[in-house]
């Protein structure tokens, strides 16, 4: 979760009124959020660099303040002073607008093709006649920060570009050029800089060089020039110094550059509507247009909002409580998803802002509505239906016999549910289309093509990974394989199959030992040795086994599997050089 540093003072001052710590860290809590911490910057100094590197730093109240992850609209002081006050209903949720320039045309954004193989995407708006102090100066920094590190991806997913508008003169060109091509001065530099030149700068950066590994194998470099050539900025590294804004700075122009278009818009929409209140017309974004190569022309910010239609009895249900359509709605009205009842059917029209991002089902809209009833405030109930834990019975037979067989003096193996068809069938003398595999549609190695339907190929594999261990190799895996089935319906075709499979490798095939290992299963398994209630072996031919030394086993009239010594080309096959026993039983027979 990230986690926003607010000062006290000015929290309080945007609030209205004070609260006591106590009292914040309880209104945290009924509206989603966690006071983490109350500490100062002096303290945080202190306590990461010792007390020397502290002496002269502020002392001033910090709140940090935990947000969930997907509420972008929370990342700075303006956003968590907004959506506390219409929490508390001291205010209605503003209504956000795109606005056109009141002289001339809107700003405009040309992307060249060059563009198409590093970041292809931008999107761009002004914010005009803007009013910063040093405090909101700050937080508009610090929230470019926090969406960098969140919803950015650490830039790679979208760069925030910000420029003092009065500086620079549209239309502005966002292109794609060789590093030696592309000279300016950048942000608090005193000299001009090739690209290349500043990729070997920025390397000792603590703070820049996180993001170099993003171009700096790129042909091209992305950079954005105004009509004059001056560069704004080089996407997703740094901006030009020429056009830096300032505590005095009016009016914004905003350029976000994207390999993902839809986090483009929601990072534009996120930083323009958290500081529109700041202009001389609270609330509004002038408008800016963005021209693709191929002709096609947007306005943006988009802002857009939309209307979702949810019923109160969904909400009563999935929450625990019994409220009236009308209170679900002030609930959500709360949260700032304008919400009215619609019809006498209980169906609510939500309306979703732009700062909301994070809405997209209607388990978010129930989420929202739980959490301004309290989560404290639901009923505790009981349950009317009582149901006691209990171990899969599958589950609980495969524990008891994984205790046995490693009492028996074999070692488990655990061994991949995924192979190479060459592992499944090749190897063991059998040709794919007879193994009811279900192969995997687009693999991304050879080693991991289709699904095990045997675990035998796998106990080899451990087995020739493990050649130096002294002899005898004595495995076993109990675990699942997986069969082709048509009678599990269209949407599966397959299903599970819980095996046993044991293989001893040796000098000498160790035949009764394999044979012994089956007697014991079954003693455990309470079936005696019979042709009509028990179990028996018989005589069978296996491309598997060598011929004359293979037998299936059958267990009330039922095949169960088959136990036997292992054919020479098998043997080789897995890269192994002397004989080997092995035995595989389906257990869930037994259960």
């Amino acid at each position: 979760m990230p986690t926003v540093g607010v000062k006290r003072d000015l929290l309080f001052q945007a609030l209205g009124r004070t609260y006591t710590d106590e009292e914040f860290d309880e209104l945290c809590f009924e509206f989603g959020l966690e006071l983490d911490e109350i500490t100062s910057e002096k303290d945080i100094i202190s306590r990461e660099q010792g007390d020397q590197k502290a002496e002269g730093a502020s002392d001033v109240i910090l709140y940090k303040i935990d947000v969930p992850a997907n509420r972008y609209d929370l990342l700075c002081l303006e956003g968590l002073v907004r959506g506390l006050q219409v929490f508390k209903e001291k205010m209605e949720a503003p209504r956000y607008r795109r606005v056109s320039p009141v002289n001339g045309d809107p700003q405009r954004l040309i992307i060249t093709e060059d563009t198409a193989g590093v970041r292809p995407h931008a999107v761009a708006a002004v914010l005009r006649n803007i009013t910063f102090t040093p405090e909101r100066y700050e937080s508009f920094i610090e929230l470019q920060e926090k969406l960098h590190q969140n919803v950015c991806r650490k830039r790679t997913l979208v760069a925030i570009g910000t420029h003092d508008l009065d500086t620079v003169s549209g239309p502005f060109t966002y292109t794609a050029k060789a590093p030696n091509d592309i000279r300016f001065r950048p942000l608090n530099q005193s000299q001009e800089y090739t690209a290349t030149q500043l990729m070997s700068l920025y390397k000792t950066d603590s703070h820049l060089r996180h993001y170099l590994h993003i171009i700096e194998d790129e042909p091209l470099y992305p950079v954005i020039y105004d009509s004059n050539g001056i560069v704004l900025s080089m996407p997703p590294i740094i901006n030009g110094d020429h056009s830096k804004i300032s505590v005095n700075t009016k009016n914004v122009f905003i350029e976000c550059t994207a390999t993902d278009l839809t986090k483009a818009k929601i990072v534009l929409d996120m930083v323009v509507t958290m500081f529109s209140e700041y202009c001389a017309e609270p609330f509004t974004v002038e408008e800016a247009e963005v021209v693709y190569p191929d002709g096609r022309m947007f306005s943006y910010p988009e802002l857009a909002y939309r209307t979702e239609t949810i019923s109160a009895d969904f909400i009563n249900r999935r929450v625990g409580v019994k409220e009236s359509a009308e209170s679900i709605a002030q609930l959500l009205t709360r949260m700032c998803l304008r919400s009215e009842v619609a019809g006498d059917d209980g169906q609510i029209q939500v309306e979703i802002p732009p700062t909301r991002s994070d809405v997209i089902h209607a388990c978010d809209i129930m989420e929202d509505a739980a959490m301004a009833y309290g989560f404290n405030n639901i009923t505790r109930t009981t349950p009317r239906t009582y149901t006691v834990a209990n171990q899969l019975p599958l589950n609980k037979l495969t524990e008891l016999l994984r205790m046995d067989l490693a009492a028996a003096g074999f070692t488990e193996a655990l061994t991949f549910a995924l192979c190479s068809q060459e592992d499944i069938a090749d190897k063991l003398g059998k040709n794919i289309s007879e193994t009811r595999a279900v192969h995997i549609s687009n693999p991304k190695t050879a080693e991991f093509q289709v699904a095990r339907t045997t675990l035998l190929s796998g106990l080899l594999k451990t087995v020739a990974a493990n050649r130096k261990m002294p002899l005898p190799l004595k495995l076993f895996e109990i675990s699942d394989v997986v069969l082709k089935d048509e009678t599990t319906g269209q949407y599966v075709g397959a299903r599970n199959n819980r095996r046993l499979c044991a293989v001893y490798y040796n000098k000498t095939p160790g035949f009764e030992v394999i044979h012994g290992l089956l007697d014991r299963v079954m003693q455990l398994l309470e079936v005696r040795p019979g042709r009509k209630h028990g179990y028996y072996i018989q005589a069978a031919e296996d491309s598997t086994f060598f011929p004359g030394r293979c037998a299936e086993i059958f267990s009330h009239g039922e095949s169960v599997g088959r136990l036997g010594v292992l054919h020479p080309d098998v043997i080789s096959g897995f890269e192994l050089t002397m004989p080997c026993s092995a035995l595989e039983i389906n257990i869930e027979h037994f259960l």
